[in-house]
């Protein structure tokens, strides 16, 4: 910009000078201003005197100067922008390379921020998938890792690294999209985890079949939750505080137990006493079978494969994850202070 000024500047100069100094025209000092500029060598409009003469020969120099600076400047952003271009691709290449045991979120609308924010606050690790420029620069704004494609196709999933992902979240407008994602996560990856949005009846089912580990839909959940806030209000305030958000004070957690690892299998809780030991509570256990026990009691057997659900606060529930033995449960994530 600076350089189109001042080439503005001389283009002024000289041609007032011919006009005012020379007595032409305003054309014949303005095309002259121009050819000389340019030094094209058309010869001069006029004939010149030295005073002339040595004006022009100043005005070629300011000119070639001027010019030569646009020139550098030009060609310094466009080199520059296609190799800053070059590094940013393969700096975002080594960063999806480098993802593991992470978490895929599936569209960046209204849905897929709610979902980034709450994986923000439980500290774990995560990508953003959207094809749109728009929401791309608004999750790059909040910090958030990005990468700009279609998530329904595989050459996309396989760039933020499916197969070493735990979980895939499909939070795209459309229900078709997030059944062609989901579809194509199982078949990348089948141990992933894949967690999808559902607009309609219809589609929730049409999910499920399509290989979804859950299926959510904002209607029928939002519904639910409208529901429970009209007819027990402090469970749900209770509830809501220790599943979601940065500032808890209780925390849910679940527990995988392996028998190769865990030394409480085939023990009951009041033996294993991990109630005393932790001050964690033992909420519930989800057999292998999918069988739920709410409430167990002290007889209750820990059997292989059993996950517990246990609450407490972040430390209780550290201590419940190291006495259970290590690798194979979930590790407790503690949120990121903001």
């Amino acid at each position: 910009m600076a350089g189109v000024i001042a080439l503005g500047g001389v283009f002024l100069i000289g041609t007032l000078w011919y006009r005012i100094m020379e007595g032409w025209s305003w054309e014949d000092a303005a095309y002259m201003t121009v050819i000389t500029l340019a030094t094209v060598g058309y010869g001069e409009t006029h004939p010149l005197g030295s005073r002339g003469r040595l004006f022009t020969i100043a005005l070629i120099l300011l000119g070639v100067v001027n010019i030569g600076y646009i020139v550098n400047r030009l060609t310094e952003a466009i080199v520059q922008g296609y190799f800053q271009q070059g590094i940013r691709l393969q700096q975002q290449r080594r960063l999806m390379e480098s993802l593991s045991e992470h978490y895929i979120i599936c569209g960046f609308s209204r849905t897929g921020r709610q979902i980034a924010k709450e994986f923000r606050a439980e500290g774990v690790l995560f990508v953003v998938i959207d094809s749109e420029l728009e929401s791309v620069q608004k999750a790059q704004a909040e910090g958030y890792t990005v990468y700009q494609g279609d998530a329904t196709l595989d050459d996309t999933l396989l760039k933020v690294g499916i197969q070493r992902a735990i979980c895939l979240v499909a939070a795209l407008p459309s229900d078709a999209e997030n059944l062609y994602t989901v579809l194509s996560a199982k078949t990348l990856n089948p141990e992933i985890r894949a967690i999808a949005r559902a607009s309609t009846e219809e589609a929730l089912q049409k999910l499920q079949r399509g290989g979804a580990d859950e299926v959510i839909s904002p209607y029928i959940t939002g519904g639910k939750r409208m529901a429970a806030a009209a007819l027990r209000p402090q469970v749900l305030d209770f509830v809501d505080g220790i599943l979601t958000g940065a500032d808890r004070q209780l925390y849910m957690e679940e527990f995988l137990l392996d028998p190769a690892f865990c030394p409480f299998v085939g023990q009951t809780l009041q033996k294993a006493r991990l109630r005393s030991q932790t001050g964690a509570l033992v909420l519930a256990i989800r057999r292998l079978d999918g069988t739920l026990i709410g409430g167990p009691t002290g007889d209750t057997v820990l059997m292989p494969g059993d996950r517990l659900i246990g609450m407490g606060t972040a430390e209780q529930l550290r201590n419940l994850n190291k006495i259970l033995g290590p690798i194979n449960y979930k590790q407790m994530r503690r949120p990121k202070s903001n």
